[in-house]
């Protein structure tokens, strides 16, 4: 009796576990992937993201299906993406910043790995650029800092909301050259601000390459310097800021995490089809020509990343906390 009421209780844990686990097929996937981003549509990020995504549905043989849930400093997107159903078919690909938040900006931001997902890959590094109002008169960098040091804090410059990078890139910027910036927040990408920075409102504003693309072809906005730490193939003839601040690096990153509970064959098989897609020569070059830059990464590069990454912009969020509660 004791042992057929063992076998009753080990089949019964047995078929329970089996039930809360998500069932994992061996033809994964075989149906359409959602794949959450926080970034604005239009927005830098998001246009290298959907590039990726294409190429990933092919590679995949499913469709890919990119949602765009702006809004809250990121915390709506990582919200829902943490909340959805852990079977490989909702994963989230969420911004830099969204690791480097302020903390209690945000409900549940900075996001920490793996506390709250399960890093699955890297899609692309997009460094910033700072541009200025072709109205402005500012030609160079050298110019603004100078510009800045002779009207301390009448220079504002557009940044993508408070506390995402393109806001942390201006305070960077700011302390490395000793001056003072006030930023302007603009909510819904770039399109917003850039209608306020070509019309001579905003002298400034920071974002990646790809958003500002149109306005500089059109030269109603001048690029002064980008956050890379060398200069930029696609770009050779403009500065980095590091040669006039020397140490200055400052790029946005878009990766991608799966809820907790996703199935380790499932992030193997997403990690797989990313590093074939991101190693597409005709994709690389399609990217880069708009300021983004293919980063392949496994899931334990991704947590050293991350990991990096708060430790280089920590100082600048504690100076910008101290700043604000003045």
């Amino acid at each position: 009796m004791k042992t057929l009421f063992r076998l009753v209780v080990s089949t019964l844990v047995a078929l329970a576990t089996t039930i809360a686990r998500p069932a994992f097929a061996d033809d994964y996937p075989n149906k359409p992937i959602k794949i959450i981003s926080d970034s604005a549509p239009g927005s830098a990020i998001d246009v290298a993201f959907r590039m990726v995504m294409d190429r990933l549905g092919i590679v995949l043989g499913q469709q890919i299906v990119p949602v765009d849930q702006p809004g809250a400093g990121g915390a709506i997107a990582a919200h829902a993406a943490a909340q959805s159903i852990p079977d490989g078919y909702t994963l989230f690909a969420p911004a830099l910043s969204l690791f480097i938040s302020l903390p209690g900006k945000a409900e549940n931001l900075p996001l920490i790995l793996p506390r709250d997902f399960l890093p699955v890959g890297s899609l692309t590094e997009l460094p910033m650029l700072i541009c200025a109002s072709a109205q402005s008169g500012i030609k160079t960098l050298p110019d603004l800092i100078g510009r800045a040091k002779q009207w301390p804090s009448e220079i504002s410059f557009a940044a993508t909301g408070i506390g995402r990078l393109t806001h942390l890139t201006g305070l960077l910027l700011a302390s490395k050259a000793g001056i003072k910036l006030e930023a302007v927040p603009y909510a819904g990408g770039p399109a917003a601000a850039l209608t306020d920075v070509i019309g001579g409102r905003v002298p400034l504003i920071i974002e990646g390459y790809s958003g500002l693309a149109g306005a500089i072809q059109a030269r109603t906005i001048t690029a002064l310097a980008v956050g890379s730490m060398h200069r930029l193939p696609d770009f050779p003839d403009l500065p980095t800021v590091a040669e006039t601040l020397p140490g200055f690096a400052a790029g946005g990153w878009q990766g991608m995490v799966a809820p907790l509970g996703t199935p380790a064959a499932a992030i193997q098989k997403i990690n797989e089809s990313l590093r074939k897609v991101l190693s597409e020569p005709e994709l690389a070059k399609q990217l880069a020509a708009r300021g983004a830059y293919v980063d392949p990464m496994s899931p334990p590069e991704v947590n050293t990343f991350i990991n990096a990454q708060q430790e280089q912009w920590r100082p600048v969020l504690e100076a910008f906390e101290a700043s604000i509660k003045k």
